[in-house]
């Protein structure tokens, strides 16, 4: 029998999307989108501000982004690109030093020539070094250091230009620089057979890689693969000298004839930077970047250096979104990753999820004209918010009733609640016989079930008389000004999901007006933007609210209107909006008569008045003297509670 383990260990989950990660907050993200749109944005631009805002618990695109340009920063403001020269002065040095130390107890004349010869050596480190090519040690530190300087020039030359090499080439031999030379020999054979349009071109590549593929741990599949990864090394290798000052690049140079003591590398190396600039112009050969910190680079840690700058030049384009046809899945995780950590490629690959789990649930839909717009479902996700929000406003007020209980002459609602002192209602017998079974069982009693009072609940009732209703919202541009709009388009959502959901048999009507009136979809009130307009049209508004309540006569008929400024504009027999400031007496005229026309309907006329504007102010109070309404003055916070509270008050009524 073969025995368990005594215990488990566990680790990050690795094949494919974790399992158990959270979902997309859809809800979240829905909400943040209608706020925006609601403020005067469009769909597209509201999704593009959330996905570069984030959400809570994801990074966006903007975050993401200053996160790349940090690590940019970084790497120049760390680093310095002169460590493979540094690197040879302080061999040269300590060798010289060590010569020297050699020569001094010697008496003979050999000795003091040697001295000679090094105390001739030009200043300059790279002059220095070719000078001393013939020179025949006396210490073996300073023998071996000079044979350092030619290994270290020629690994970091390879390095800069093949990926790896530096590593692979540790302790070179002869016969291993023989070889990288038949190496950099056949590869420059290869790319001018392929610029030449040679057809046996795949099978010299084929046998190429056969030979020399040790070198090439990219295992590039073809020789289009294989100019591309070595385009791209010497490109940045290119940036690299154009970063370095003048006197940098020509000391370096002069110091690639010494690489491994055979000038014949330099020179291929030369050839291959010339086939692969010519065989790929697009690449990046004239830029370069500006490297002031005191961390010295290598030449082969320099040409990674000036690749990752290029890589996060690329990261910071995609996470921009800015070119044409820009999609999330642009983005480079692994290179994302590889920059700033596995948790950007989280928060990335999160967004993306978002963006696709917002247009796969139908938030998003096209109008006639093409644009997106908020889907019905989006809408009503924006509704429950909003209605929600105005329920605790309501709540939250002292000495208001809950307004849910309906009498017993009412119809049942769907809904059921816990009995309270003083209800009327029946008894939702069904409901009430699951309880007590329920708590009978988690009692662990035996025997007969019994009853007990906070077992029982009441069916819902409510009156259902029918309401026509129209709601007037004033979209000229002082409400845009005032910071009015967003409170104004939340009201309508709130009153729009409470007669949607609970009160299906009433008519609503949404009626924006600035110059004129124009009944409106939610949809349409939800996506307005502001525009500057002159002009509030209250006459227009009441000629449509009366049309409306005419269509439904046996509807109780109900008029909310939303201003924050008084008539300045009327509608004119052929159409036209004529507008006066100060008002007017034709357009006060014009629309209290037709405030009369809707108090003869029997019409519940509420003005909420937003602003402190005494002209305005007494003309509401007009109105509500002629039509029997009332005005209301709710702070912006407080104006869809009003006005959801004043449309039951009125419908009890």
């Amino acid at each position: 029998m073969t025995s368990l383990p005594e215990g488990y260990s566990y680790g990050p989950y690795h094949d494919g999307p974790d399992p158990l990660a959270s979902p997309a907050d859809l809800r979240e993200a829905m909400d943040e989108i209608g706020r925006d749109v609601m403020s005067g944005s469009s769909p597209r631009s509201a999704l593009e501000e959330l996905l570069r805002r984030g959400t809570a618990r994801t990074a966006g695109l903007d975050e993401l982004t200053r996160r790349v340009w940090q690590r940019r920063s970084e790497i120049q403001r760390r680093h310095s690109l002169d460590g493979t020269l540094q690197e040879v002065r302080r061999l040269l040095d300590e060798g010289l030093d060590a010569e020297r130390a050699a020569l001094f107890p010697d008496p003979s004349d050999d000795a003091r020539f040697r001295e000679a010869q090094l105390d001739a050596l030009p200043p300059g480190t790279a002059a220095a070094v070719r000078d001393l090519a013939g020179y025949d040690w006396t210490s073996e530190t300073g023998r071996q250091n000079y044979e350092r300087i030619r290994e270290l020039l020629g690994q970091e030359l390879l390095e800069s230009r093949f990926e790896g090499m530096k590593q692979a080439l540790r302790g070179t031999t002869p016969e291993d620089v023989e070889r990288v030379n038949q190496m950099l020999a056949d590869l420059n054979a290869l790319l001018s057979a392929h610029a030449q349009g040679f057809s046996d071109v795949d099978e010299r590549f084929a046998e190429f890689m056969r030979r020399h593929g040790e070198f090439f741990p990219e295992n590039p599949r073809t020789i289009d693969e294989l100019i591309d990864v070595l385009a791209a090394r010497s490109a940045a290798a290119q940036r690299m000298l154009n970063s370095m000052t003048p006197e940098q690049r020509a000391e370096l140079a002069e110091l690639s004839q010494q690489a491994f003591g055979d000038p014949r590398l330099a020179q291929q190396l030369s050839t291959l930077d010339s086939q692969l600039r010519a065989l790929r112009p697009g690449e990046d050969w004239t830029s370069s970047a500006r490297f002031r910190g005191n961390d010295p680079l290598g030449l082969g840690e320099g040409v990674q250096a000036m690749t990752d700058l290029a890589e996060l030049d690329a990261l910071a384009e995609q996470l921009s979104q800015a070119y044409p046809g820009a999609r999330l899945e642009d983005i480079d995780l692994e290179a994302l990753e590889r920059q700033l950590g596995d948790d950007a490629g989280v928060d990335a690959r999160r967004l993306a999820e978002l963006e696709r789990e917002l247009r796969a649930q139908g938030v998003f839909e096209r109008a006639p004209d093409g644009s997106l717009r908020l889907s019905p479902k989006a809408l009503r996700r924006l509704g429950e918010t909003a209605l929600a929000d105005v329920v605790r406003t309501l709540r939250g007020r002292t000495g208001e009733r809950d307004t849910t209980s309906a009498g017993a002459a009412g119809e049942p609602t769907g809904s059921t609640r816990a009995w309270q002192f003083g209800d009327t209602q029946p008894w939702a017998v069904s409901r009430t016989v699951r309880n007590a079974v329920l708590r009978t069982a988690t009692e662990g009693s035996r025997g007969s079930v019994r009853l007990d009072v906070s077992d029982v609940e009441v069916v819902e009732t409510e009156h259902r008389s029918r309401a026509a209703v129209a709601l007037c919202v004033d979209t000229s541009w002082s409400m845009v000004q005032e910071g009015r709009w967003l409170p104004m388009k939340r009201t309508a959502l709130a009153l729009h999901q409470l007669i949607s959901t609970r009160f299906r048999g009433d008519a609503l009507q949404l009626i924006t007006f600035g110059r004129h009136a124009a009944p409106v979809e939610l949809s349409e009130l939800v996506g307005l933007e502001g525009a500057w307009e002159q002009g509030t049209n209250a006459h227009h508004a009441l000629l449509l609210a009366g049309r409306h309540l005419r269509r439904h006569p046996d509807a109780q008929p109900v008029v909310l209107m939303v201003t924050d400024g008084e008539p300045t504009a009327h509608l004119e027999p052929d159409g036209h909006a004529e507008f006066d400031y100060p008002p007017s007496p034709r357009t006060l005229l014009k629309t209290l008569s037709e405030v009369d026309r809707i108090a003869k309907l029997g019409a519940a006329l509420t003005v909420f008045r937003l602003g402190d504007d005494p002209r305005l102010a007494r003309f509401v109070d007009l109105l509500a003297r002629r039509s029997g309404g009332r005005v209301v003055t709710p702070d912006l916070d407080g104006l869809g509670a009003a006005v959801v509270g004043d449309y039951l008050r009125t419908r009890r009524r």
